[in-house]
Parts: structure tokens; sequence; C-alpha cells
């Protein structure tokens, strides 16, 4: 009898990180990476841990093999059908999606092949998304007789009121470009030069204050439920604390001594 020890399983989310910048990985290629239970709470994980950690400065969420993420395990959810059961995962998804808003660094999706349903959702959710000119989209539940609404939630936010509403109601994958002109992504560039483009957003993050990044963010979301006047309001005094940053001080005053800034975080 063999002795060797067992190979261990990969998990199911990676993390990697490299100044300053930290890519969460879904692992679960033969599956697509869709959103078990299992991963769901990885990747809820992961986000609570860099939400606290301020050497992370930017976030990346990609996904292994040839998919970014199909959206929810459904060989999972129909292993227990109970109103239950199903209310838990949709919340437990929800607080995923609510967690990557809140979180103080920028989070940019990576995405390559398929992204749909939730899959789709998280896209949507991420600050920033960036997609290969091969990628795809839907939120395609409809078609199974389930109506993406939680999905819709995000997709009304980034897109046109109908163009979400024709996603949701038609089921139909859109391409990278329509993805694009819906306002889903912000950036299509070559397979190729998938990994350069991401890189250079996260770049771009880096060399600015992470003061202004963190309040700014907060800022940019809190005033999405507003009226305008509170918007202003709310956003006048998010600039006025800003103003008294070291940070901004520090930027101002290279600006008008015509020299590079040295952001130092506070």
């Amino acid at each position: 009898m063999s002795t060797a020890p067992r190979p261990q399983q990969e998990s199911i989310m990676l993390r990697h990180d490299e100044q300053g910048v930290t890519t969460l990985t879904l692992n679960r290629p033969q599956q697509f990476n869709a959103l078990s239970e299992e991963l769901l709470s990885a990747l809820q994980a992961s986000l609570d841990d860099i939400a606290e950690d301020r050497s992370v400065r930017v976030v990346i969420i990609a996904g292994a093999g040839r998919a970014f993420c199909a959206g929810h395990d459904l060989r999972q959810m129909r292993s227990q059908p109970s109103r239950a059961y199903y209310e838990k995962l949709f919340d437990q998804c929800s607080r995923v999606m609510v967690s990557l808003v809140r979180l103080p660094q920028p989070v940019i999706a990576r995405v390559h092949g398929i992204a749909t349903a939730a899959g789709c959702q998280l896209v949507a959710t991420c600050d920033l998304a960036v997609a290969a000119a091969s990628a795809r989209f839907a939120v395609s539940g409809v078609n199974l007789g389930l109506f993406c609404s939680t999905p819709g939630v995000a997709l009304a936010r980034n897109l046109a009121r109908k163009r979400a509403f024709e996603m949701l109601v038609t089921g139909e994958f859109i391409d990278a470009e329509a993805a694009l002109s819906y306002g889903l992504l912000n950036r299509v560039v070559a397979d190729e030069e998938l990994d350069a483009a991401v890189a250079a957003y996260a770049q771009a993050v880096l060399q600015k204050s992470p003061v202004a990044i963190e309040l700014g963010k907060r800022a940019f979301y809190q005033q999405l439920g507003d009226d305008l006047e509170a918007a202003y309001r709310q956003a006048g005094g998010v600039m006025a604390c800003n103003m008294l940053a070291e940070d901004a001080a520090e930027g101002i005053d290279a600006f008008l001594d015509r020299r590079a800034p040295v952001f130092r975080g506070r």
C-alpha cells in the first residue's frame, strides 16, 4: 500500500498580493466558477479581511479557467428546495455584493469567457470592469423560469433602465462591445491584452492618495441614493474633510510648486 501523502485540494478562492494590489480568483474552473455557498463564504471572508488591510490599495476579481463566473450553482440550489434555504442563499450573495461596494478600495472585474446571472451581477457591482473582446454577458435566469431579480439591482444601477430590463427579460447574451455601450464595462481589449489593461487601471489608482480614494468611493455611492440637494450637502462635507488631509495639502502644494506629489495616506 502506498504511503505517499495525498495532494491537498486547491482552494476555491485564490488570493495573490503584490505591491498594494490584491487579486481574488474564483477557482471552480470545472463549474465555470459558479457561486456555491462555499465560494460565496470564501469571497466574503476575503473581502472582510481586505476591508481592514490598509496595505491593499486595489482589488481585482478574476476567474480561473475558461470563464469569469456562471452565476449561482444551480445543482446546489436544487438540492435544498425550501424558501428558507433560498432566502438565506440570496441574502448571502447580496451581502457579498454590498461588501464590494462598501470596500474602501476600488474593485476591478477582470472578465473573460462568460459572465452570466450572478456572475454578470458581480461585474456590474465592481467599481471598474475590463473585459476581453471574446467575453459574453447575460442574465439568463428567465430562460429557466427564474427572473434574475437580484442581478437586476446591480444592472439597474449601472445600465440605462431599458437596456437593463432588456437583458433581464430576454435572457439573451450580449458581446463585450455591446456590454461596453450599455455601461456594464469600462473597457474592452484584445484577449491577450486583458491583464495589461487591468494592471494599467490598478497602477492609476496606486498613484493616487489612498485617503482621497477611500473618501471618494464612499461618498460616490452614498450620494447615488440622495436627492440633488442632499447629495451636494453630503459631497461638500466629504470634500471639506478631504481638504484637511495631509495628502490633499501635499497634492495642492506640489501642483503649485510644479513637482510630483508624495502621498503618505493621511
